[in-house]
């Protein structure tokens, strides 16, 4: 499937600055297709999938599909794989399901990137298998905990808002191969439903800017609710002309955060924002075409140095870069997939406001009065 050159962002990143910065990516892969942080550095699924998925807008499809090929040899029999590793020695035992579920995503970016349908099949099996691993700990309320192996410890908004997008991934892949799940389709309304509407079922995480704006990300809100959502925390995350903070209380900005903001501004329509914070993001690009993780800040006064409060340049990092540079190129098949292009619908707006209704009406004690047939 010949498909178009990377774009860049004009005025911001040219399409040979993003093939350099997936260069840079691509130099961190070792020969068995793992992606580690660093050179010598552990590994995340999670983050090795959002690698693979940013060599694969940077064209190098055998590079993407050797990740996978290392990270479905990695698979626990359960569906699982653990949080960290290093080589391919386990690290860190800890199973997050968010970890397991992000695979459908990245399998479903590959597919559509390179049209290849035996690549879908070969995968099926993987991702119905850690899709059923995860759905295993979704709660009555529709919430996922985090911790298959500690499920009593609770569920991440941030981590269930990705399930949500993975979870819709999923479903794209069992239509286009003639799976009916139908528990599935069920499971992400519940999980929908949970992250719109039931903020205590999370633990509090309100300091992270990603529980800020993954909800958004996560496909879950959209219109007034989204738009809401940014301006009620804009001030508290976003520091002008250098981009997101990653916790509401320390001086660290950095470019992934910001990189996602970028993606979850550009699904609900803010283009001309999510353009403004892609430039601002630009002064953390290493000559290498790597980035730096974020900078320190004291105050309102910046370091005239520039000190980094990381000293690498993490794949995973450099690829939230790719992939927002990606989506407001707007060019290929996949720069639409965090805006749900492509994507089964789930529930509405105004599915989503009537469950609300619902859920607050049982809080109250009173009897809900339906507005959505």
């Amino acid at each position: 499937m010949s498909l178009p050159a990377p774009q860049g962002v004009e005025g911001i990143i040219s399409a040979d600055e993003v093939l350099q910065t997936v260069d840079a990516i691509a130099a961190t892969q070792l020969p068995d297709g793992n992606i580690p942080w660093t050179p010598g550095g552990h590994t995340d699924p999670w983050n090795l999938v959002e690698a693979a998925m940013a060599l694969d807008v940077g064209g190098r499809h055998g590079d993407a599909a050797r990740a996978y090929a290392w990270l479905r040899g990695m698979q626990n029999p359960d569906g699982s794989w653990h949080a960290y590793y290093l080589g391919n020695e386990v690290k860190d035992p800890t199973l997050d399901t968010n970890v397991a579920c992000y695979l459908a995503t990245g399998v479903w970016h590959h597919y559509l990137t390179t049209g290849d349908t035996a690549f879908l099949r070969e995968y099926w099996s993987v991702v119905e298998t850690t899709i059923d691993y995860a759905l295993g700990h979704q709660t009555e309320t529709g919430e996922i905990a985090w911790r298959a192996d500690d499920p009593a410890d609770g569920a991440l908004l941030t981590g269930s808002s990705s399930i949500h997008h993975s979870l819709r991934c999923a479903i794209a892949i069992a239509a286009r191969l003639g799976h009916d799940r139908p528990d599935w389709e069920l499971s992400a309304g519940a999980l929908a439903i949970a992250i719109a509407h039931r903020p205590e079922r999370f633990l509090d995480k309100d300091r992270w800017a990603m529980d800020w704006y993954y909800p958004i990300l996560g496909g879950v809100l959209r219109g007034q609710s989204a738009q809401m959502r940014v301006a009620a925390r804009w001030d508290t995350f976003v520091v002008p002309g250098r981009g997101v903070r990653c916790v509401s209380d320390q001086p660290w900005i950095t470019a992934a955060e910001s990189c996602e903001l970028v993606m979850a501004l550009d699904a609900i329509g803010e283009h001309d924002r999510a353009l403004e914070l892609f430039s601002w993001v630009q002064f953390l690009r290493h000559d290498h075409g790597a980035y730096w993780c974020g900078m320190n800040f004291d105050g309102e006064r910046w370091h005239e140095t520039g000190e980094y409060f990381t000293e690498d340049h993490p794949t995973w990092n450099s690829a939230a870069v790719v992939l927002a540079a990606h989506a407001l190129g707007d060019a290929g098949p996949t720069a639409g997939l965090f805006r749900g292009e492509g994507l089964p619908v789930g529930l509405s707006a105004e599915e989503l406001i009537a469950a609300g209704v619902e859920i607050e009406a049982e809080r109250r004690g009173v009897t809900p009065t339906r507005t959505v047939d």
